[in-house]
């Protein structure tokens, strides 16, 4: 009675097997509006390809926001569409898992002298029937594994994305006020080598002005080199190419907030809400199950039930079932289990250590983006208006004749320079705060898969 209600449930099991609306991707679309506010796509089709097309060029028609670059990165990013695509292997695993093994046919035809006899019969494989609502369990759980991944590499390239877009626009207005330092420059080493000229001016004066030019002139050469760096990082993780590439940026970064986010339980969220946390404690309950699994077929590898019938021109037809299996002379499948145990404490190893990290990576994060917060501030509210103040009165001074053209355009050097600081302070802090939402969510790829410890179940004639 128990094994005709296990073959009932299995079969009904198989009967309800198919593929689900969304593949899946509800989960990403869910972590994409509610944690970035963005709409995530996965583009299975011609005409889905062609729609996702057209909405990235409305958005690389205006002028690149950070929060535009994020939406163009989810729609566009092939490296992401590839992630998706594991969904749809993951959900062909469970709808497979769920379908009845086909039967078995076998027909011989034999001949003895005059006698000739036919054999038919007709097997299940009776094992694999029995394991369909385990393995079909073990496999929904590898796509509820697979649904968050894919939800945390979306995320983490939302984040790269975002990080990449704050480079480059702080490397564009970096070159811009290099260009105005190498200006300044410029003039001052013209000016003296005309001084030079009259003999006004020692070589060690026109050398030391010609030297500030040359410095200007390299520094301006590697911001240059940085922005074209940062740009095409920024092009490769939007997925653009031909004229997509010419994109546009805002002159300048956004401004600093008034107040940065008080996050006294930033350790309590990260292990509440990342997805490689999330994960890895899902792995470790689906090896658990594999291992359960594992330990109740440890004994019967192969269990076929078939119906056989054979004909004879010179004797009646026998008609009757048979039952094959292994016996358990040799392997007592004592290192499979053995095995299974093993994998089981490297999951529930790995998921813990998973744990620790994000815990010290939410911390870390987090002091990052308050240091870099009070570094920006105090930029922004310290030496940049000191320099101001200085370039002010020197300029005072300059038309009072207290100090000369030199001395004026030096200062204008350092004043620039104070500014070029500030960018890169406040470029840190939103990278700083990028990081931290990372951080919050968890990294993809660090949660691993369950092993397959009830792989024997499935592989018939195991020895």
């Amino acid at each position: 009675m128990r094994l005709a209600a296990a073959a009932l449930a299995a079969i009904a099991l198989g009967g309800c097997a198919g593929f689900s609306a969304d593949g899946g991707f509800g989960t990403v679309e869910q972590a994409a509006r509610e944690r970035l506010g963005k709409d995530a796509r996965w583009a299975k089709s011609d005409a889905e390809r062609a729609d996702v097309d057209a909405r990235v060029g409305a958005l690389l028609a205006e002028p690149l926001t950070a929060d535009a670059a994020v939406q163009v990165a989810l729609l566009n990013n092939r490296r992401l569409q590839a992630a998706f695509d594991e969904l749809g292997i993951a959900e062909a695993g469970l709808v497979q898992a769920g379908r009845l093994p086909n039967p078995g046919f076998g027909f011989g035809r034999l001949r003895r002298g005059d006698e000739t006899e036919i054999e038919r019969s007709l097997h299940f494989d009776l094992a694999r029937l029995l394991a369909m609502p385990m393995v079909r369990e073990m496999e929904s759980r590898r796509f509820e594994r697979v649904k968050r991944e894919a939800a945390a590499a979306m995320l983490a390239l939302a984040a790269d994305t975002r990080k990449a877009w704050v480079a480059a626009v702080a490397a564009e207005q970096s070159v811009r006020y290099m260009g105005q330092v190498r200006e300044a420059a410029d003039a001052s080493a013209e000016l003296a080598r005309r001084m030079a000229r009259a003999g006004n001016w020692n070589k060690l004066q026109q050398a030391r002005e010609q030297g500030f030019y040359a410095d200007a002139a390299l520094g301006l050469a590697r911001a240059e080199r940085l922005r074209d760096a940062t740009r095409e990082r920024l092009t490769r993780l939007m997925g653009l190419w031909g004229g997509q590439t010419q994109f546009r940026l805002p002159e300048r970064l956004p401004d600093l907030p008034e107040a940065p986010l008080d996050m006294p339980d930033v350790e309590r969220r990260a292990i509440a809400e990342r997805l490689d946390v999330q994960a890895a404690r899902l792995g470790v309950e689906q090896t658990a199950k594999n291992l359960g699994l594992t330990r109740a077929t440890r004994f019967v590898n192969v269990l076929e039930l078939g119906a056989v019938r054979n004909s004879s021109n010179e004797a009646p037809t026998q008609r009757g079932w048979e039952v094959s299996f292994e016996l358990p002379l040799f392997d007592w499948s004592g290192a499979r289990v053995a095995r299974a145990e093993a994998i089981y404490m490297q999951s529930l190893n790995r998921a813990a250590a998973i744990a620790i990290d994000a815990r010290s990576e939410v911390r870390e994060a987090y002091r990052a983006y308050r240091s870099t917060f009070d570094i920006a501030r105090h930029q922004r509210d310290e030496i940049v208006p000191i320099r101001n103040r200085i370039a002010e009165e020197n300029l005072l001074r300059y038309n009072g004749m207290l100090i000369g053209v030199f001395e004026l355009l030096a200062d204008a050097r350092a004043q620039i320079a104070s500014v070029n600081g500030y960018i890169d302070a406040l470029r840190d802090f939103w990278v700083a705060q990028a990081d931290l939402d990372l951080a919050l969510v968890g990294k993809p790829g660090l949660a691993m898969p369950a092993a397959g410890a009830a792989a024997p179940v499935a592989a018939g004639g195991g020895h």
